[in-house]
């Protein structure tokens, strides 16, 4: 029997100009979160996103009804193990905690995240490193997922969607001086503030509206005395011009725009890319 709110779902897809190439070379990335799924299939030799899907949840899921809306995304896809080269994770929760490397110990991980996170004894904690940065990201998995893509496609990579979403923005050609970017979700978003490719400042909030994601905006710049007549905000993710966040942002800050993280590289199916994190597309 399910136990835990049921919750509803709204879908959509993306499969323009879906080419077939040699099974041996396309590689799956699938993201998950209680608030929902996603998932892209990437030609690795062509470097072509070939197709993506992305399902968001009405209510939020817990880790039980998330592993049964994979098990179904996976029955509707008809994967088998011998579909994908690659396979790659990606988990976006709250139970994580950012390390400066020169301090962080692999036998301390439960002490890096009992301050701000509620773990369980048999919690798995496990952590990621940030490549060509001091930075060590510590966090505690959707165990139950990777067993099943374990047992499903044997070996796979996974990984917490901050270290994804930093390490895109510190790939990203610029020289620019303090900047704060914002990773803008349904219900949750990133904020980050970067000087030059050092991170200044990371941490994720939960908002209902516009105004709550106005106040820690705000509250950030206050608190690190940045000045909203010159410090640019770049929003990025689920948001455009003309949204009801990028317009009260507009109204309070000076330098405010929608940022796309740039991956030349990679060829998007068609012209559609809202269903495509690109932050997680391009970390690849």
């Amino acid at each position: 029997m399910e136990t835990g709110r049921p919750f509803m779902i709204e879908r959509t897809t993306n499969n323009s100009d879906f080419i077939e190439p040699s099974k041996s070379y396309k590689k799956l990335s699938i993201q998950v979160s209680l608030n929902g799924l996603s998932f892209f299939i990437l030609d690795t030799i062509g470097q072509k996103v070939l197709l993506t899907d992305s399902i968001a949840f009405k209510t939020e899921a817990t880790p039980y009804s998330l592993l049964k809306a994979l098990k179904n995304l996976v029955e509707q896809q008809k994967w088998s193990k011998n579909d994908f080269s690659e396979v790659v994770v990606t988990h976006t929760s709250n139970l994580f905690a950012l390390v400066p490397k020169p301090l962080f110990d692999p036998s301390e991980l439960a002490n890096y995240l009992k301050f701000n996170t509620k773990i369980l004894a048999n919690d798995q904690l496990v952590y990621d490193e940030l490549k060509n940065q001091e930075i060590v990201v510590v966090y505690v998995p959707y165990t139950n997922i990777n067993n099943y893509i374990f047992e499903l496609f044997g070996e796979f990579e996974f990984r917490h969607s901050s270290t994804a979403v930093l390490q895109v923005l510190f790939n990203q050609k610029t020289r620019s001086k303090k900047t704060c970017y914002a990773h803008v979700g349904k219900q949750l978003f990133e904020l980050m503030v970067i000087d030059q490719k050092k991170l200044l400042f990371y941490n994720q909030f939960e908002y209902s509206t516009p105004e709550d994601f106005l106040y820690y905006v705000l509250f950030t710049y206050e608190q690190l005395k940045l000045d909203p007549q010159t410090v640019k905000l770049k929003l990025f993710g689920m948001v455009e011009e003309g949204d009801p966040v990028f317009t009260i942002c507009h109204d309070y800050l000076k330098k405010v725009s929608v940022f796309e993280p740039k991956n030349a590289a990679l060829e998007l199916p068609g012209s559609d890319k809202d269903s495509i994190d690109l932050t997680l597309l391009s970390s690849l």
